[in-house]
């Protein structure tokens, strides 16, 4: 692809550095908000920053962590980058945990980095650290700018290798000297890259071998994944699953792809699965994957995953077909793309007896749990926000317990609700997550439902909830543990509880006071429902501390080394 666009200096009187080439750019990409944190190697950019009243947000965070994980929320619901500056050394080394993370869920980050001057560079300087050395591996591109002319084409080219084929992060490190230089030229921002041409039409042929496959199935399975989101084909993945009948199988991550309340939808396989779901899976004899990475929580026992099926796996990254599971019909091509051929073939399907025993099975054995009688019953509560918000959040999570329940009963009807960590698995993801989500849709209602311990690990954010006014309403499933860790101890260690049972927790309510943020403490069932219509009709943030009962587990469950059929936790 090439771009002509250049980039000019402002006046033949006015100077123009390389931090100004940069923020122009980053206009010309219509960048409309920031996440960052100021630091010594990018001075001259939060310079320009000031000098330069661009038309975008810059969103201070509290610890560069929040930044990246706020830029994830952003990425998840707009569909566009999020772009995060940090500085060097341990500016860039903070963020690390949320560059693996985007790039384990193919999230679209460009983040910028600062480094020392280019001649000390390898000496050790204050603040050096190998940025392009300790990326490498968890990034999908990433640079180090050489001299200001390439500074342009290098931010144009992180935007598109981000945003195009499988969105992923891409980090461009940028030495203090270069944003720096003054300059009195343009440089042009042309780029080219023969050498990455995502593949998004799908081949003909391996689109009529697909339809043949599903016109001879008898037991045909969509498993729908993120993929779906990111290529904006939740409508076509809903009308073509409508016109042939097929049930619908989410992996987490693609939760929202396909109506939780519509009739076909099984709910979400894998390691905390439904049981109709994950029976089908092992039962279906075509298995039809669109944009799902096949990953272990999801597979359980490679040896009992969809033994009896013909696996079809549509997918934009060609490295993942084939990589975990025997692949019979491979598709490399965009989800969309695939879905709009697929829908114009004449498929003759015949699974009545199908449909019928997978109703069976979500009639039968339905999630289920047991009221407390005291404290709150995690999954009541779970139930008790979707239906004060009628389904129509945004929500957020942390990893853990409250994440498998928000997904086991907050059905999700739309596409681009659901914001998760789901490869790296990334506690304080949630929070943070829920600012970035906000900003990115300020419209819509977010909540951040968090445990007490991952909230812990970000909660310096609520200085950015309170400086912004963003009414985020933050759900602490507070169980006074670290939740699934204690249940693998007591399913799996003997009830050997190591380190996963918390003495004393702060007061929530107090903390969110010291903040100037509302807080609130729900404690019974009783009181619950008046109490959360209070907060949720609230014009602001407010941080609820829900006590719910410490030792209640996650279950449908598969256990590790088991296959999708040996559920333990099953209601029968």
């Amino acid at each position: 692809m090439k771009l002509d666009v250049k980039q000019e200096p402002k006046s033949e009187t006015e100077f123009m550095t390389g931090a100004d080439l940069f923020i122009q750019t980053l206009v010309d990409e219509q960048v409309d908000t920031i996440f960052g944190y100021p630091g010594g190697a990018v001075l001259p950019i939060y310079d320009a920053v000031y000098r330069s009243k661009a038309a975008f947000k810059h969103v201070l965070s509290r610890h560069e962590q929040g930044s990246i994980h706020a830029a994830e929320g952003y990425a998840r619901v707009t569909g566009r980058p999020g772009v995060v500056i940090a500085t060097s050394g341990p500016g860039a080394t903070n963020l690390i945990t949320g560059i693996t993370d985007a790039m384990m869920d193919s999230l679209p980050l460009v983040i910028f980095t600062g480094q020392v001057a280019s001649g000390v560079i390898g000496t050790d300087a204050f603040q050096e650290a190998d940025v392009l050395g300790i990326t490498t591996p968890i990034t999908k591109y990433n640079y180090q700018v050489k001299t200001i002319e390439e500074l342009p084409r290098v931010v144009k080219e992180a935007f598109h290798i981000a945003s195009t084929g499988r969105p992923g992060p891409v980090v461009v490190d940028i030495p203090k000297n270069i944003s720096a230089e003054v300059t009195g030229g343009s440089y042009p921002n042309t780029f080219s890259l023969p050498g990455y041409q995502p593949n998004v039409n799908p081949n003909p042929l391996q689109i009529t071998k697909l339809a043949e496959a599903l016109s001879h199935a008898k037991k045909p399975l969509i498993l729908a994944g993120a993929g779906v989101l990111f290529s904006k084909a939740s409508a076509e993945l809903k009308e073509f699953a409508e016109k042939y009948e097929l049930p619908v199988a989410n992996t987490l991550l693609g939760l929202g792809s396909f109506p939780g309340s519509h009739p076909q939808m099984l709910g979400m396989a894998g390691m905390h699965g439904t049981y109709a779901a994950n029976m089908a899976l092992y039962e279906c004899d075509v298995l039809l994957n669109i944009g799902a990475r096949f990953d272990d929580r999801l597979t359980g026992n490679l040896q009992h995953f969809a033994p009896h099926a013909k696996v079809a796996h549509i997918d934009i990254d060609p490295a993942e077909i084939g990589k975990n599971i025997p692949t019979a019909i491979p598709v490399v091509a965009d989800a969309k793309a695939a879905l709009q051929a697929l829908l114009t073939k004449d498929i003759k399907t015949d699974h009545e007896d199908w449909q019928k025993g997978l109703q069976h099975n979500k009639l039968t054995f339905p999630l289920w749990y047991d009221r407390s009688d005291e404290l709150l019953s995690p999954q009541w509560l779970i139930n008790q926000i979707h239906q004060i918000s009628e389904g129509d959040a945004i929500i957020t999570t942390d990893v853990g317990q409250h994440q498998m329940w928000t997904a086991q009963y907050y059905s999700f009807d739309k596409p681009n609700k659901w914001v998760t960590s789901g490869g790296l698995g990334t506690m304080g993801f949630g929070f943070p997550a829920a600012i970035g989500a906000q900003l990115g849709a300020p419209e819509e209602l977010v909540v951040a439902v968090v445990g007490d311990g991952g909230f812990q690990m970000t909660l310096q954010e609520l200085s950015v909830l309170k400086e912004q006014q963003l009414p985020v309403k933050v759900i602490i499933v507070n169980n006074q543990a670290l939740g699934m860790v204690r249940q693998w101890q007591e399913s799996f260690y003997e009830e050997r509880y190591s380190e996963s049972l918390f003495i004393e927790n702060p007061d929530f309510v107090k903390l969110a006071e010291s903040y100037g943020i509302k807080g609130v403490r729900i404690e019974k069932e009783t009181d619950a429902p008046e109490m959360l219509e209070e907060v949720f009709s609230y014009n602001g943030p407010v941080v609820v501390d829900c006590r719910v009962v410490q030792k209640e587990c996650v279950y449908p469950m598969i256990a590790p080394g088991k296959g999708l059929h040996e559920m333990i936790g099953v209601k029968r």
